[in-house]
Formats: structure tokens, C-alpha cells, sequence
């Protein structure tokens, strides 16, 4: 694996290592060479994808009338806007509770403050934001120890998935329960992630169980329902699945669906695209629908789109000379691309380190310490916020009075109600705000409003120890054993940057008329691009979260700068934590040194196969002492006899099997016996091939005695009734329904 390339990440520290074997090293994503190369763990099965062509396979689908096929298609319908209103409801359940646990802290939190200002008892304000805090940690990690991999943000799995990849547990029932629940108690809990992340994986998981009606972690959960059992069935709900997370989690169907086939499927048709854009919406309008009327009371009437809502992008009207954006921005987003690239390249680092130093000294230990490891980030978090916003934030004046003469931000696009509950004036004195508590003593949410919309300006200073936290504390959260997603950490960084750079803008180059609003949004769209290295799906999220169409060109420019920078030093955080675990996933471009290399230098000479007449313990023979699970059905091509006992020609199950005589199947039995005693790594030993004779009878007849003799009483285990057989035809259907 390539070093990360960034010069204040190159050198790795070298300590000394436990001896273990090969395997354990695998297992926990490590290895022995010096160049520190990951390699893929043996426990992930790969799922079958592609569409079955044989003949037994076609003559089925031919049997059904058209009227049964119009039925399957109305049912996968339905199913895909299932799909989507559970989505729509799972994200529904996580944003109630979590506000739910957030405006109970702070209310009690800041009453507390308010009041141990004068008496100085602010030790008592800490004590109770940590027991708040570590509460609720505490019990996200329990849910991950139930189930492991509830933790992170689950979307490089749901890649691996979508891909082929079968990673175990990661699309079961108590999976989503583990992480819907963990993931409200993380962000409730002050750790810098947030729940649009876990909302794609999510998604996934309610579009793999909801149309088998089953679920293997309750059992109770079963329903006779015949339909979409298969791995290609399954995975297009998966792909509309997470797609549907994106669409609830931003109020964007279409990013969604776009999202789903950029970093998701490699897997694609024209038929699933309309199917998960279907679902997309559906999931965006039963989160809008419910969220309008619980909040606003009006139900019917479709205001909040997503979880994470941008507001309204628009300038003052008393300034004629400001605008969104001009043409001489320009220049300034493809710098801020650049910076916010290398920034995301460092993150990216820091963080690989930081796993791998999780997956050597961490996870090989009680499972104990995980959870303390998650109490200790929490511990950090909590007093640095605290600290920082009763210490370092400043006293800013307070842009306009109400006339009920409560003090209040203007705001562009957000309520008044909104703005009173967001301001947080500890420490200052009438008529202004601190401007850190006002970032750090607010829901993620707010702070990105606060970011976006505020006319009042924000210390640089501020912006700067802002952003240095937050992509500090971040980093360190982000692959921790709590469900946590990476998109708001990211936008809050990129926004306090980009925010900074507005400000020195209007204060050293005298650029007055500039918004900073814009600033502030393309700062995060380029540390999140440099982050994750999304471009196609990312520019349409973000057009689609801000509702500003007029934004799309300095968008894709933003992030097409960041991603062409970032993949520069080292991949997107996705894909590092994809390698990291170990999955065998293949990448869209081969590397300079695999064009070189030739089919043989990759396949495997000693090759192993069954025949159309097959004994099942030989099958079962096979499948002991082999780690995979496809295999070729041969047969020997009569014109290539001489080749075919040598190894060197085998011809492919494409091969039409033809009714042969007794004779010729005694033949095959013959040669496939010596072939299988040769193969030496099969170590296969049929019961029933050890009384054949060495050299081949001269006549055809001897060759029937030598059959009858086998099915004689001395050798008892080599009787088997005709209908125990394999034949082609169930051979293929084996091979077809399950690949054990």
C-alpha cells in the first residue's frame, strides 16, 4: 500500500511487535513487511452478482407467463417505496431523540452556568455536562460491543457490499437497531460525528431485510415469502437502501441516487435508476411530511427537507452591491480547493494512523478497552468545549435589538425564535454574544446556520481555534467503537475555514461587498471533497441541500480542485478504511506495475473442478478442503485426450452434455479418478476410486467389470441410489441457488 505521501506523515514509527502468525496478523489488518501493506482478511465471501445464463436458469423464466413477471415487477415496486418510507421513519426516530436529549443538556447545562457565573461554581456546570455526555457514550458503546460493526459510519462496508463483498453481520436487523440507537447517543453526547453517515448504512440495511420478510437475528421474524432471494436482487435494494439514507439525511433524492452509483454499486442498469431515485424521493418527502408537522405543526406542508438543512442563501436587501458571487471569486475557490485538498489529505493521514495504532494496541485487547477509549474522547471533547468557551471565546456585539428588546443575530433565511435560542452570551456583558459558546453550546446544525447566515462576524482568532479543535477532535473520534458519521465534522471545519478567509478578505484587502456566506459554504464543500474525494454525487448534495442552483459552478470547481489535490498524497478516508480492514476490493484503475503482468502470472495452475457425474462425498470432499466456493464443471474433449490427462485443456461448463453410453461414463469415471489423485493440494481420496486398477484395461468390456466390481457389497459406502446422483442439470442448479 502506498505511503500517504504528505511530508509531516511520512515516517512511521517502528516498535517492537508481538510475534504472532500470519493469520492473527491478517485478521487484525496488520503485517510483517517493512512496507506495512495490509492484507486481505480470509473471512469475506464474495456474493454473485452477476446474471445466471444457463440453461435450466433460462428455461424457468421462459416457463413464467407474462402475467407472473408483471406481478414480480409490481411487487419490487412497492418494495422500493417501502424501502423508502421506512428509511424516511428511521431517520425521523434518530432526529426526534436526539434533539430531544440535546435541548434538555443544554437547557439544564446553561442554566447552571448562568447561575455559577456570579456564585463560581462553574466546577458543578463541568460535572454536569460530563455526566450528560459520558451517559450517553457510554451506552453507545455497549451497542457496539453487541454488535461490532455498528461502529463508524458503515459506508465503506456498504461500499464493499454493493460491490460484491459479503461482510458478515454488516446488513442484519440487530445491526440497524445498534446503530440507529448508538448513533443518537453519540451525537447527543457531544463527540464531534454526526448521524447522516450512519444514515446511509442505515438505509442499506432496511433495503436487505425488508423484502425477505425474515431476519436471522430474531428468528421469530419469518414469513413464507418466495420472492428476491437472490445476491442480485438483494443488492438493488441495498444500492436503493443507501441511496435513500443520502436523500433523508440532506433532503437530496437526486444526490442520492447519484451518490448510490458513484460510490456504491459498480453494479448498474437502467431499470435500478428509476427504482432508486423512487425510493430517494420516497424517503425525502416521509421525513419532510413528518418532521414539518411535529416541529411546525402544519402538517401537509413540506418545509424541513432533510436532517441537515442549509437555510436560505440571499443577500441583504439594504446592500445593492452585494451578490452571491462574481467572477473574480473564482480564483479564490480554486485556491481555497487547493487548501482544502491538502487539508483533507492531512485528516486523512492522521486518521490512518491513528487506526492503525487502534488495530495493534486496541482491539487485540479486552473489549473493555474500547469502551474506555470512547469515555476517554468523550472526557477530552467535554472539557475542551467547556474550557474553550468560557476562556477563549470574545465578546461581540450583537447586530440588531427586536422590539420586545431581546438581543438577536440577524440571520438570513431562519426564524427569530431560532436565532434567541442559538445566541450564547456567557461571560459578556448587555448587547453582545460569546462567539465560541455560540459555536460550541449548540447542536451541529445551528453552528452550520450560524456559519452560513450570520451578518455578524466572527473573531478570526476564533474561527482559528475553531477549526484547529474541531479537526483535531474529529480526527481522533472518527474510527473510535461509537457509531459516528464524518459529513458535519467535515462542514463545520471547512466552514470555520472558509469563514477565516472571508474575514481576512473584507479586513486586509478591503473586499467589502463579498459574502461571506458563500465563502463559508464553498470552505466546507472543499475539506469535505478533500476528505472523502466525492465529486459528481457531492456537488449535486450540496446544490440540493442550499436550494441555490447558481452555486453548481463554483461547487463542482471546489471539489474537482480538492479531489485532484488530495489523490496526490493518498486515497479518500473511505477507501483508507476499506484497506485497513482487509477487503479484497478491486479498484476502478489497475496500478502502472499490473500492466505489465500477464493472465499467468495471476492464476492458478493446479485447478480444482468436478465433473458432470459427481459422487457427493467427493463434493463434500471438495468443498472440506478448498476456501472457496465456485467451481468449474469439465468435461474432456475426445480430440485433445492426450492434453486433457496432462492438465493443459479443460473445457468450461458452457459445454452442452450429451447423452453417453455406459462405457464412455466409465471412462470419465477413470480419468477423473486419476486426475483427482493427482491434484495435490485437494488432498481429495474418493472411498470408492481406491479399488480401481492402476493401468488402464485394454478392452471396453473390462472397463464395465471394473464398474460392476466397484458396486460389489466389499465396498459398501460406494453404493448410492440412481437418484442420488448428480446429473448436469442438478449439478447446475446447485451451483446456481447456493454457493455454500
Amino acid at each position: 500500500m502506498a505511503g500517504c505521501g504528505a511530508p509531516w506523515c511520512c515516517c512511521r514509527c517502528c516498535g517492537e511487535r508481538e510475534s504472532r502468525t500470519p493469520e492473527e496478523l491478517t485478521i487484525l489488518g496488520e503485517t510483517q513487511e517493512e512496507d506495512d501493506e495490509i492484507l486481505p482478511r480470509k473471512d469475506y465471501e464474495s456474493l454473485d452478482y452477476d446474471r445466471c445464463i444457463n440453461d435450466p436458469y433460462l428455461e424457468v423464466l421462459e416457463s413464467m407467463d407474462n402475467k407472473k413477471g408483471r406481478r414480480y415487477e409490481a411487487v419490487k415496486w412497492v418494495m422500493v417505496f417501502a424501502i423508502g418510507v421506512c428509511t424516511g421513519l428511521v431517520g425521523l426516530f434518530v432526529d426526534f431523540f436526539v434533539r430531544l436529549f440535546s435541548q434538555l443538556k443544554f437547557h439544564v447545562v446553561q442554566t447552571s452556568v448562568e447561575e455559577c457565573s456570579e456564585k463560581g461554581c462553574l466546577a458543578v456546570s463541568l460535572l454536569e455536562l460530563l455526566g450528560f455526555n459520558l451517559t450517553f457514550i457510554f451506552l453507545a458503546s455497549l451497542l457496539v460491543l453487541i454488535e461490532p460493526v455498528a461502529a463508524g459510519s458503515g459506508i465503506p462496508e456498504i461500499k464493499c457490499y454493493l460491490n460484491g463483498v459479503k461482510v458478515p453481520g454488516i446488513v442484519r436487523l440487530r445491526t440497524l437497531v445498534c446503530k440507529a440507537l448508538g448513533v443518537l447517543f453519540s451525537v447527543a453526547g457531544g463527540l464531534f460525528v454526526g448521524k447522516e453517515g450512519p444514515m446511509i448504512h442505515s438505509g442499506a440495511i432496511v433495503g436487505a431485510g425488508l423484502p425477505q420478510f425474515q431476519s436471522i437475528s430474531f428468528r421469530k421474524i419469518q414469513f413464507n415469502f418466495p420472492y428476491f432471494r437472490s445476491d442480485r436482487d438483494k443488492r438493488d435494494f441495498v444500492s436503493a437502501g443507501a441511496a435513500a439514507g443520502v436523500a433523508a439525511a440532506f433532503g437530496a433524492p437526486i444526490g442520492g441516487t447519484l451518490f448510490s452509483l458513484e460510490e456504491g454499486s459498480s453494479f448498474w442498469n437502467q431499470g435500478l435508476t428509476w427504482k432508486v431515485l423512487f425510493c430517494s424521493m420516497a424517503a425525502t418527502f416521509t421525513l419532510n411530511f413528518f418532521r414539518s408537522g411535529i416541529q411546525f405543526g402544519s402538517w401537509g406542508s413540506f418545509q424541513l427537507p432533510g436532517l441537515l438543512n442549509f437555510g436560505e442563501f440571499k443577500c441583504s436587501d439594504s446592500d445593492k452591491k452585494c451578490h452571491l458571487w462574481t467572477a473574480v471569486d473564482l480564483g479564490f475557490f480554486i485556491m481555497m480547493g487547493i487548501v482544502g485538498g491538502l487539508l483533507g489529505a492531512t485528516f486523512n493521514c492522521l486518521n490512518k494512523r491513528l487506526a492503525k495504532y487502534r488495530m495493534r494496541n486496541v482491539h487485540p485487547k479486552p473489549k473493555l478497552v474500547r469502551v474506555l477509549e470512547s469515555l476517554l474522547v468523550c472526557l477530552t471533547t467535554t472539557v475542551v468545549v467547556f474550557v474553550a468557551s468560557m476562556i477563549l471565546g470574545e465578546c461581540r456585539q450583537m447586530s440588531s435589538t427586536n422590539p420586545s428588546g431581546n438581543s438577536t443575530l440577524s440571520l438570513q433565511g431562519s426564524s427569530s425564535e431560532d436565532l434567541n435560542s442559538s445566541i450564547k452570551t456567557f461571560f459578556c456583558p448587555n448587547e453582545t454574544y460569546n462567539d465560541m459558546a455560540t459555536l460550541f453550546f449548540n447542536p451541529q446544525e445551528s453552528a452550520i446556520l450560524q456559519l452560513f447566515h450570520q451578518d455578524g462576524t466572527f473573531s478570526p482568532i476564533t474561527l482559528s481555534l475553531f477549526f484547529l479543535l474541531y479537526f483535531l477532535l474529529s480526527c481522533w473520534t472518527y474510527g473510535s467503537s461509537v457509531p459516528s458519521g464524518l459529513f458535519v465534522p467535515s462542514l463545520l471545519c471547512g466552514a470555520a475555514f472558509g469563514r477565516l478567509v472571508a474575514n481576512l478578505l473584507k479586513s486586509y484587502i478591503g473586499l467589502d461587498h463579498i459574502y461571506s456566506g458563500t465563502f463559508a459554504l464553498i470552505g466546507a464543500a472543499a475539506f469535505l471533497g478533500g476528505v472523502v474525494r466525492m465529486t459528481i454525487s457531492l456537488t449535486v448534495i450540496l446544490i440540493e441541500s442550499t436550494n441555490e442552483i447558481t452555486y453548481g459552478l463554483p461547487i463542482m470547481i471546489t471539489l474537482m480542485v480538492a479531489k485532484w489535490t488530495g489523490d496526490f498524497f493518498n486515497k479518500g478516508i473511505y477507501d483508507i478504511h476499506v484497506t485497513l480492514r482487509g477487503v479484497p476490493l478491486l479498484e476502478w484503475e489497475t496500478e502502472v506495475e499490473m500492466d505489465k503482468l500477464r493472465a499467468s502470472d495471476i492464476m492458478e495452475p493446479n485447478l480444482t473442478y468436478v465433473y458432470p457425474h459427481t459422487r457427493i462425498q467427493s463434493l463434500v470432499s471438495i468443498l472440506r478442503t478448498t476456501v472457496h466456493h465456485a467451481f468449474p464443471v469439465v468435461t474432456e474433449n475426445r480430440g485433445n485426450e492426450k492434453e486433457f490427462m496432462k492438465g493443459n485443456q479443460l473445457i468450461s461448463n458452457n459445454i452442452r452434455f450429451k447423452k453417453s453410453s455406459i462405457l464412455t461414463r466409465a471412462g470419465e469415471q477413470r480419468k477423473r479418478s486419476q486426475s483427482m489423485k493427482s491434484y495435490p493440494s485437494s488432498e481429495l481420496r474418493n472411498m470408492c476410486d481406491e479399488h480401481v486398477a492402476p493401468e488402464e484395461p485394454p478392452e471396453k468390456e473390462d472397463l464395465l467389470q471394473q464398474m460392476l466390481e466397484r458396486r460389489a457389497p466389499a465396498s459398501l459406502d460406494c453404493r448410492m441410489p440412481r437418484w442420488l446422483r448428480i446429473t448436469p442439470v442438478t449439478l447446475t442448479f446447485m451451483t446456481w441457488t447456493s454457493r455454500c
